[in-house]
């Protein structure tokens, strides 16, 4: 999802992370390894079209 910046965050764990970019990227899918933020890591699970579903 992205945010018009800057944004602040407030983790489960309390902590609070802030980016001062003019918009900010923020994961949804809880794949990224810079989470909150967003890394793409969503792009490489292959489309709900083309997974396997048996």
């Amino acid at each position: 999802m992205l945010i018009e910046g800057p944004v602040e965050v407030a983790l489960p764990d309390g902590r609070v992370v802030r980016s001062d970019r003019f918009t900010a990227a923020v994961c949804l899918c809880g794949r990224s390894a810079r989470y909150p933020w967003c890394d793409t890591s969503h792009r490489l699970r292959p489309p709900r079209s083309q997974r396997n579903t048996q």
